[in-house]
């Protein structure tokens, strides 16, 4: 390796999302006008199905690319969902909220301020991946942020 090679590329952060998408040029479209993400570049295969692609969103990078369930490389709608959720922290949530439901993504957890000091909400975006988003409303202490989730589960009747 070359001693001048930045081992984290310019632009790219230590951990960057990687998606699996059914649809990769469509998912471009998506983000760029649910989350106003730009595209760096896509790599697309010999039958057109993206090997790679690079977008921004906000300061972030994030990596996708079409399935191909063959390689083990499969969405989660051919998965039936997805244990991960991509988290969003923004400065005008409610803006951004609905410019994401406008492009066609579903609500799975309302928009709502929320006892730990944030406005935030979750939805599921049209290739399966679920996309938390918020913006930080309140400074809190972690007892301060205890007391709040215990009074928070105590109102809907969970101790």
């Amino acid at each position: 390796m070359a001693d001048n090679v930045k081992r984290v590329p310019e632009g790219c952060h230590t951990v960057s999302p990687h998606l699996v998408v059914r649809g990769g040029a469509e998912a471009i479209e998506f983000y760029e006008k649910a989350f106003g993400a730009k595209e760096i570049r896509r790599s697309p295969g010999p039958t057109g199905k993206l090997m790679h692609a690079e977008l921004k969103i906000g300061d972030s990078r994030i990596f996708l690319n079409d399935e191909f369930p063959e390689m083990g490389a499969k969405s989660p709608l051919s998965l039936d969902g997805s244990p991960v959720t991509i988290h969003l922290y923004v400065e005008d949530v409610d803006s951004l909220w609905q410019q994401a439901v406008n492009a066609g993504a579903k609500v799975t957890f309302p928009l709502a301020d929320q006892f730990w000091g944030d406005r935030y909400g979750v939805l599921t975006d049209p290739f399966g991946h679920s996309w938390s988003m918020a913006s930080h409303i309140k400074d809190m202490t972690p007892e301060e942020i205890r007391k709040a989730g215990e009074a928070a589960m105590a109102a809907m009747g969970k101790h």
